[in-house]
This record gives C-alpha cells, structure tokens and sequence, in this order.
C-alpha cells in the first residue's frame, strides 16, 4: 500500500531529547504495581489477599463482567498491599518481590483467547468502539497495530522491543485466527517491516499520525455496528513469545526523558517498577514527573510506579519562570506558540522549546477557530463532536463519530485548545456514558 501523507498534527519539539541509544540497567525496585485505571473497560475483583505470594504471571485480580479476563503480577513475591480509595475502589496492588522470577506456563494447547485472557496481555488490548479491553464475545472486523509512536520525546519502539521482533510473524499467525478481517500494522515511512500474514502501511507526517486511531481512520474507519482491536508493536511481540515459549515477558525498555532528567536515557527495568528505581530517591521539587508523555502522561511521584503502558518518563518543569517580565506581551524569541503571536515562529518548528506544566489560563467557552481540526487527521469535525459530547447528544455524537475516537486522538487538540478544556477527560465521559446507554 502506498505511504499515506498527514498534513494536520503537529511535532511539539521538547528539550530533554535522548541523544545516546544504549540501554542500560536500572536500579532494582523495592517493590512493584499494578495500577486497575490503566486498564479501562476492567472493573477488578481480587484473586489475591495481602500475604499471599504470586508468581510472575498469575493473575491478581479478574474482571467482574469477564472472569476469563486476568490482570497479572509482573514478578514474584508477595501482595503486601491493596490501597482503596473512595467507595472502596482499588487504586494500587503493591507487591514486594522475592527475587526468584518464578513465572507461569501457559498451555499453548487451548484456544488462543483462553491463553490470552489468562496471561494477562488481553487486558493490554483495546477495542474501537469506546477505547476499552476488547469484549471477548465480539469477534473484531480487523486488528490494528502501530508500530511507531510520534508523540514529544517518545521512544522507538524497536528499541523497547529488543530482541522481541523475532516473534512478530507469530504473533500475526495468533491475531489472524481472532479477526474475519486483516491485521493492519502501521509504520512510519522510510521503516522496512515485514511481517508475513500482516498488511503493512506507512505513514508520513507530524503527530499524532502515530495514534493507532488516526491510522484506522485513514485506512479503514470504524462505522456504527463494527468493532476493531487496537495494540502496538511492542504488545503485539509480547504475543507471539508468549505462543513460542508459553511465558510472558514483563522486561521492557523505558525511555527517561525531559529537560529535568539530568541525562536522557533508555533503561531496562520490569512493568510496574517503582519511580525512585528510575531516577532515584533524590526529592525532585517543582519538577513534574509524567508517566507516559506530556500529552497523555499520568502525573506520578517519586514514590508512585511506572503506569502503563510502561515505556515512557517525561520530567518538566513545574513552574519555569512565573515572573517573566511582561508575561504573555514578551517579546521573547524563546517564548514558544502554536501561532505567530511571539516572535519564535520566525524560526520555525525546529528548535526543542523549554515549557513547563502551567496551563496559563482559564476554561472558558469554545471559540470556533479550527484549532481542534487543524490538529486531527481524521474525517471528523472536532469542535462539534465535543460539544455534542458535553450536550450528551447521542444521535449528533454518532454521526460526528464517536466510535471511532480515543483520548489521546484529542490530546494535541487539548493541548492547542484556547479554551483551555479538557477534552480527552471529556471524550473519555463520553464514552463512557455512551457504552453504559448501549449496553
């Protein structure tokens, strides 16, 4: 299939960039986690009691309405804690590892949903429509999966799956027999991946032509009635070593970014590994660390864990300069915007800008000045679909396409938003409020 040009995105340069490529080790962690908001569509149910030992692999807890669907430990040891929060939701699984890597065998002998499902990748699928593990009653129309990732200081995905690449084929060979369709994987252009058994299509242009929605939307779009399966690369090679060798990984590789780390790196560690075992214990005040990337990141603490999908820590700046003289009237060539009102678009889009965490302004309402479309390559309107979605309109959200959206498709826009709304927490009530009408 020939490349497929985006010209809507944008490629938000950052300080903080990794320069050096090798991987080293990280500190051993003192404990590990698993966090269940990382996993929506999953309303948990405890396998495991605190003091119980797990095996790395076995499940800690399933999902209420599928109990064929298991989160699992991503090392051996012991639960020593399962924090609740309001209405006695579960927040955090902490466990204290044993060192001894004990790890489940799976029996590749029986159907490959089963194996799935009780290895714990499933949990890391999503479905299009609502951007939640996939139902496993419903057999998808296709299967997407990205093999890039475009969003600011993001990490190579062939460098976070190492050796890993030798199991894609596998894998492609697994996700055929779930799906009628095709297993489409998406790659930037210029990268040669061929995997047999997969339809490889290339992608040129800006962020966030690396969301695997943008990618569905422009190859094959999610209409009212059908269902798609989403994963990356890195999940999809996970699969297929998990059908070579009847084991599941949770080694990976993750990306230390940001203008605050000292010095940009990959590290190798394990899911769910503690911040501190990262970047250690040293307190990082008025810094703002982010599990993920800026745009979609979780904001953790030094002693919180690395949340999914488990390959990325951006650290920023809390507050750079909050008295700057004449604020937002600098003349600056360093003050950074998306449009001509400082004096820094002269030199164009290829300088890394130092930004912090400040919003630098209020919610207020929605001007129709194209930011949301000018940022989304998709055959949406952006600007309508959010309103419908805040009025609950479910026959206007419909036609404007909510089923074919995530989150983080709107993160850029929110980021570019004027508004200052939060749209991908907006998209994300929408959906959810339309799978519970649907359901």
């Amino acid at each position: 299939m020939a490349t497929i040009k985006l010209k809507k995105g944008y490629d938000l340069r950052l300080k903080g960039a990794i320069q050096d490529h090798d991987i080293a080790n990280a500190t051993v962690s003192r404990l590990y986690a698993i966090v269940p908001d990382d996993f929506t569509g999953i309303v948990p149910r405890m396998d495991k009691k605190v003091g119980e030992t797990v095996k790395a692999g076995e499940p800690l807890y399933h999902d209420k309405n599928f109990e064929s669907i298991k989160v699992v430990a991503p090392v051996s040891g012991t639960v020593k804690d399962v924090m609740r929060g309001e209405r006695r939701k579960i927040e955090q699984i902490v466990i204290q590892p044993d060192g001894n890597n004990d790890c489940v065998h799976h029996d590749l002998s029986r159907p490959a949903k089963e194996v799935l499902a009780e290895s714990g990748l499933w949990a890391m699928l999503r479905q299009r429509p609502y951007d939640v593990v996939p139902n496993p009653d419903i057999r998808p129309r296709d299967i997407f999966v990205t093999a890039f990732d475009s969003a600011p200081l993001a990490p190579k995905l062939d460098l976070v799956m190492g050796n890993a690449q030798q199991y894609l084929a596998k894998a492609v060979q697994v996700l055929s027999t779930l799906t009628d369709g095709k297993v489409y994987i998406g790659c930037h252009d210029g990268d040669t991946l061929s995997v047999p058994g997969a339809e490889v299509v290339h992608f040129s242009g800006p962020h966030p032509a690396g969301n695997v929605g943008i990618q569905i939307a422009n190859v094959k779009p999610v209409n009212k009635g059908e269902t798609v399966w989403t994963l990356d690369i890195v999940t999809m090679a996970r699969i297929g070593e998990l059908f070579t060798t009847g084991m599941v990984s949770h080694d990976t590789v993750v990306a230390l970014t940001g203008e605050c780390v000292e010095t940009p790196r990959y590290v190798k560690a394990t899911m769910g590994c503690s911040i501190a075992s990262l970047l250690g214990d040293a307190p990082r005040d008025n810094e703002r660390i982010i599990s993920g990337n800026v745009l979609t990141g979780n904001k953790v603490g030094i002693n919180d864990y690395l949340r999914a999908p488990y390959r990325h820590i951006t650290v920023i700046p809390e507050v750079n300069k909050p008295d700057e003289f004449m604020g937002w009237a600098s003349l600056s060539p360093k003050r950074f915007s998306l449009y001509r009102d400082f004096t820094s678009w002269l030199t164009g889009n290829k300088r890394a800008v130092s930004m912090d965490a400040r919003i630098k302004g209020g919610e207020r309402a929605i001007v129709r000045l194209d930011e949301y479309d000018n940022m989304l390559p998709m055959d949406i309107y952006g600007e309508f679909l959010i309103k419908a979605i805040i009025a609950f309109d479910i026959d206007k959200m419909e036609q404007l396409g909510i089923y074919e959206i995530a989150p983080e498709d709107f993160a850029l826009a929110e980021f570019a938003c004027t508004s200052k709304l939060e749209l991908q927490r907006i998209v994300r009530n929408g959906l959810e409020r339309m799978r519970a009408e649907m359901a």
